[in-house]
């Protein structure tokens, strides 16, 4: 395995120039279809194919952008241009893929209103095939909206979740750093006593020594001044 530091980017690059190819060879063969007279139905099934490839462009795109951040700088300069070329290369194929949609729509606008003209009112509350097409396909593009809002909804909720538990680990944490400042704050009030402690000992010390001192000058006065009365007599 390729443990370089371009070779996700590189793969997320080769991945991405397949989508594109996807996506091209579906609007080119949209754009002959149209020429033909394809059925509707498929060119707006190719053109949702075309959008979620495009969507997954899209990904890939971001995750070039992350790995690029890990790239060195010796050689970051012209993956930068890749990148920028690539991020070109994509808003142009969607703004296609826009503008395609567009067209359509408002080609199947025209032929709607041109194939009601002078014809009868049906008793289908639906209207027309055409109207139950396009019935259908509002409906798919509902679902895959409301799958897609599902999808996030859940990635929310595993984010707050994470945040919670993140949250939870931090309050832990600084229990644990207020504990650990009580405790040395206790046992620097502790070392504060003995510390007068042992200055009280040693101040007990030197005074004994001093009195103890004094008595022994007193009693060798003593003892002389009683040799000396001895030696007079």
């Amino acid at each position: 395995m390729d443990s370089s530091p371009t070779s996700l980017f590189d793969s997320y690059e080769q991945e991405f120039h397949q989508l594109i190819d996807a996506v091209r060879t579906k609007l080119d063969g949209d754009a002959k279809n149209e020429q033909g007279g394809s059925v509707p139905e498929q060119r707006k099934a190719a053109l949702r194919r075309v959008e979620m490839e495009l969507d997954e462009a899209d990904e890939m795109v971001s995750q070039m952008e992350i790995e690029i951040q890990g790239i060195p700088q010796s050689i970051k300069a012209q993956y930068q241009a890749r990148l920028r070329t690539t991020k070109s290369e994509l808003s142009r194929y969607k703004k296609l893929s826009k503008d395609l949609h567009s067209h359509f729509n408002r080609t199947d606008l025209l032929a709607s209103s041109g194939s009601r003209v002078g014809s009868p009112i049906s008793d289908d509350p639906y209207g027309n095939a055409s109207d139950r097409s396009r019935l259908l396909s509002g409906t798919t593009v509902l679902e895959d909206g409301t799958r897609r809002l599902q999808e996030s909804q859940r990635i929310a909720l595993e984010t707050e979740g994470q945040g919670a538990e993140i949250l939870m680990n931090l309050r832990q944490q600084r229990e644990q750093i207020e504990n650990a400042r009580d405790t040395l704050h206790t046992a620097d009030n502790a070392i504060d006593r003995a510390s007068g402690t042992l200055k009280k000992m040693i101040r007990r010390m030197y005074q004994q020594r001093v009195v103890t001192a004094a008595i022994i000058i007193v009693l060798v006065l003593l003892i002389c001044i009683i040799i000396w009365e001895k030696l007079l007599r």
